[in-house]
């Protein structure tokens, strides 16, 4: 009597195609389409990744690695502030991020105006023609002129997408409460050093240095530029600091000088990396920075 023992039997290793892996074609979906980006497909890149070392990228040129000022950008970027908040119609300066989801930190009606002439202003240098991501913090104001501009330039809400940390408007610490004025005070300090960092508080507001505001806007880069290839991004700041320390950083500028690129409520700007804004020439030659954030 013949007996096959299966245990003898060599089985065939299970085969693995990346076809099958694949999770959209461009057949079947457009390259400005906003399609989500789920947990289980990043975690199957991730394994291939470590599994097969031929796929990986030189560390030379992986695009997580963000520096400032970048050699390129994969993506073109619009910076907007948003419009006025209700806290800032009164004259008052309110950082701390507890309250940042608060209506009270939402747009006020004046800043309801200026955010939609920034949407429009969008729409004329054709910012989302073709679609395009939006970035806005989740403070109030901040998500609500982004829902501004996905609804003036025809963007899917599914292309808004909100960031936690890394857009907080600037912690100014003890200047909590105080007149917008005084802030005139925290900007004489950031001349002098971008380390300094205003009076601390027992409240929970940070107290944050430009340097701190840097390594928050190269974070945000760092996602970004590994997230997307050649697309659009709208980032929506509900302040004007994030927006100044970024476009010194991408431009190679003295950190201590990015008030003199400040935004006004509701602007807009294409981030030209080659180049500063005409009507924000900087007066003194010793502008640029070599090596961001020190530029002492």
């Amino acid at each position: 009597m013949s007996r096959t023992l299966a245990s003898h039997t060599p089985i065939p290793p299970p085969q693995f195609s990346f076809q099958s892996a694949a999770v959209t074609t461009p057949q079947n979906v457009h390259k400005y389409s906003c399609t989500p980006i789920h947990r289980r497909h990043l975690l199957a890149s991730f394994a291939i990744s470590l599994t097969a070392p031929f796929l990986s990228t030189p560390i030379t040129e992986a695009r997580g690695l963000f520096q400032m000022p970048p050699p390129r950008l994969s993506n073109r970027y619009f910076l907007v502030r948003a419009g006025e908040s209700e806290f800032e119609s009164r004259g008052i300066i309110n950082t701390n991020p507890v309250a940042k989801t608060s209506m009270d930190n939402g747009l006020s009606e004046k800043g309801k105006k200026q955010t939609v002439k920034a949407a429009l202003e969008l729409k004329a240098m054709g910012a989302c023609d073709q679609n395009c991501w939006i970035w806005p913090s989740i403070t109030q104001r901040a998500y609500q002129a982004a829902e501004v501009i996905a609804a003036v330039n025809g963007v899917n809400r599914s292309c808004i997408v909100p960031e936690y940390s890394f857009l907080d408007a600037r912690g100014l610490g003890a200047y909590e409460g105080k007149s917008l004025e005084s802030v005139s005070e925290v900007y004489a300090s950031d001349s002098l050093s971008q380390n300094i960092k205003p009076p601390p508080i027992d409240d929970g507001t940070p107290n944050e240095s430009v340097a701190d505001v840097f390594v928050r806007v190269i974070q945000l880069m760092s996602i970004l530029e590994t997230q997307y290839s050649e697309d659009t991004v709208v980032i929506v700041s509900p302040d004007s600091d994030n927006l100044t320390i970024l476009q010194a950083g991408l431009l190679g500028l003295d950190l201590r000088r990015h008030r003199d690129l400040s935004f006004g409520p509701g602007e807009v700007r294409f981030v030209d990396p080659s180049s500063i804004p005409t009507y924000k020439q900087p007066a003194s030659g010793l502008y640029k920075c070599l090596n961001p954030p020190s530029c002492n």
